[in-house]
């Protein structure tokens, strides 16, 4: 994975309307998988906005474990205990990535692009 460090993060300024509201750019709402929900964090004076399903530790994590496990042969209560067991594991990841994500917002840590960890679709 290749860090790029000399380059500072992708900013666009937005319009706040007078109901509090704006729109994700195009580019960003794409690139990141926002869907219909957004969490908001505050902290530091800044807003961190972010994907539900990158911090949610939802279903969509929950579906993807369970065809991990079945491609690997376990089932019935083998099954179970695995997947209580590997399902404990995504809350603290996700929360490991929430505390990168602050970092690099605070300038305080370094960042890849999308294109440094899966290359340019070009």
């Amino acid at each position: 994975m290749s860090v790029v460090a000399s380059r500072m993060p992708e900013q666009k300024k937005v319009t706040i309307t007078s109901k509090r509201q704006f729109t994700i750019p195009q580019k960003f709402y794409t690139e990141l998988g926002f869907d219909r929900e957004a969490v908001c964090t505050m902290g530091d004076g800044m807003l961190i906005i972010q994907p539900v399903s990158y911090a949610s530790g939802g279903g969509e994590f929950a579906e993807q474990i369970l065809k991990e496990l079945i491609v690997e042969g376990y089932s019935g209560q083998e099954l179970l205990d695995e997947f209580k067991n590997r399902q404990t594991k995504v809350r603290p990841a996700v929360e490991s990535m929430l505390e990168i994500a602050k970092k690099v917002a605070l300038g305080l840590e370094e960042y890849s692009t999308y294109d440094d960890i899966f290359g340019s679709e070009k």
